[in-house]
């Protein structure tokens, strides 16, 4: 059985760094749409663009061809350049030696990268690409609300 084609944009927002945050995601499959937010009182934004990413694909049921849109270059060079998975084999330690960031995060999404056959696109932005202004939307909602605002 072929896979299925998923679409899947995702932002992530945060005031402080870290502070208050928040993630937005958007999955497009067959003409269907589906909105997914949520955030955490104090994180950083490099959290919340691995958290979307990662909630995106975990809302996906069975294993998809996805393609995956996110400004986040972080997220996009970290398995794109195999930066995650070379940390991962040195037990979360990068190349000077120092501790890779957010494990728990890459780890989950490594994980996921089994599952699914994922392809990373970068976008620039706050460049009006509709649905990262959408992500971007969601995202800064939900960092307001826990920022109590």
């Amino acid at each position: 059985m072929e896979k299925r084609q998923v679409y899947i944009f995702s932002d992530g927002a945060c005031s402080g760094n870290p502070g208050p945050g928040g993630w937005g995601v958007i999955l497009r499959c067959d003409g269907h749409e589906k909105e997914l937010s949520g955030g955490e009182a104090h994180t950083t934004n490099n959290r919340m663009e691995l958290t979307g990413v990662i909630k995106g694909l975990e809302a996906l049921k069975y294993p998809c061809k996805v393609t995956i849109q996110t400004d986040s270059r972080y997220v996009v060079d970290g398995i794109e350049k195999g930066w995650a998975a070379s940390w991962k084999k040195r037990g979360w330690v990068k190349a000077d030696k120092k501790p890779a960031l957010n494990p728990d995060l890459w780890g989950r999404l490594l994980d996921l990268l089994e599952v699914h056959e994922v392809k990373f696109t970068w976008i620039k932005g706050h460049a009006g690409h509709p649905e990262n202004e959408r992500c971007d939307s969601l995202a800064v909602e939900q960092r307001d609300i826990y920022a109590g605002k």
